[in-house]
């Protein structure tokens, strides 16, 4: 069959309309030049936590989240690697022992995974970032587990894993004094590193106050704070709004919840004492570069959704950069 020349002129106007129409759809959740984001699969709790279903999750009409906290296991799982055993987690946590059992079954899923992350070249991680970013989600920070339990070439492997994604950060829960070790890596890789802090103000390993991150940040020029601003005001009862003033060339991202004073619960945004405002409208008068990442962990109230929730979440954001 023979195509007409004002059939091929529409086909061309077709091929040349495809890719406008593709970036009018692509997400953008940067308000006042503030971008924000979200820990996932973390927020999406309960929910299908694969590297395909975060991404429609932010493709989606009513949340449009164009940039991430991304944790690791996503991204291997989709690569194949094999599943892991138990998590990494902050110091303090309270956990049953391990039966010899369990020790033994986690020991050999550590293996085989690290015998997997070592044998991988970075070639699918730069195509997986790269089917996220044509999407418009951007993957600027890689979070991962346990790393503090990594061999050294596990460590290597992450930095070089999270660079490969577009990372300008590798986030992590480790205890304070691991931090001189992984900040040597940091050095290394030219990478920043960004410490979570949850609400323990007593132990001085869990980076509850602001101390914590002081004592990690003198061990290396590459260590720095992903503060919890939810948990920070739970513990301490103020806003770390002057200290991420006075260090925010060290501040790689921060977490957004709102939770009551005196270690209270979390609250719907709004709800709760947290200083989400303030610390919003000051990224946006100070242009601060580090992303605003939503960790939403108030309970899902009865009839809504996670999706709904998050929504509500980044429209208090849009609000509060308006």
């Amino acid at each position: 069959m023979k195509t007409t020349r004002r059939e091929l002129a529409r086909l061309g106007l077709a091929a040349a309309a495809a890719p406008m129409l593709a970036a009018q759809t692509k997400p953008n959740s940067k308000f006042g030049g503030v971008q924000v984001g979200a820990n996932v699969p973390y927020i999406f709790r309960g929910m299908p936590g694969g590297a395909d279903d975060i991404l429609k999750y932010c493709l989606d009409p009513s949340i449009g989240l164009s940039a991430l906290e991304l944790r690791s296991r996503p991204v291997e799982a989709a690569l194949g690697a094999p599943a892991p055993v138990g998590r990494g987690g902050f110091p303090g946590a309270n956990r049953a022992p391990l039966t010899p059992e369990q020790q033994a079954e986690r020991k050999a899923a550590a293996e085989a995974l690290r015998s997997w992350r070592l044998s991988q070249s970075m070639g699918p991680f730069r195509d997986f970032r790269k089917k996220y970013n044509d999407a418009g989600v951007l993957i600027e920070v890689v979070k991962f587990d346990g790393i503090d339990g990594f061999s050294d070439d596990e460590i290597d492997y992450s930095f070089q894993l999270a660079k490969a994604l577009g990372a300008t950060a590798l986030s992590c829960e480790i205890p304070v004094s691991a931090t001189k070790r992984l900040g040597a890596f940091a050095e290394k890789h030219k990478l920043m590193v960004g410490y979570h802090g949850h609400g323990d103000i007593t132990n001085p390993e869990a980076f509850g106050s602001l101390s914590s991150w002081e004592r990690a940040m003198s061990f290396s020029k590459y260590n720095g704070a992903n503060v919890d601003i939810g948990h920070f005001y739970a513990a301490n009862g103020f806003s770390p709004a002057k200290w991420i003033k006075e260090n925010h060339a060290r501040v790689t991202h921060v977490h957004l919840k709102d939770r009551k004073a005196n270690n209270g619960p979390n609250m719907p945004w709004g709800e709760g004492g947290t200083p989400l405002i303030e610390i919003l409208q000051l990224m946006k008068a100070e242009k601060y570069p580090f992303q605003a990442t939503i960790e939403m962990e108030h309970p899902v109230p009865q009839g809504s959704t996670v999706l709904s929730e998050l929504a509500k979440c980044i429209q208090y954001c849009r609000d509060a950069l308006a």
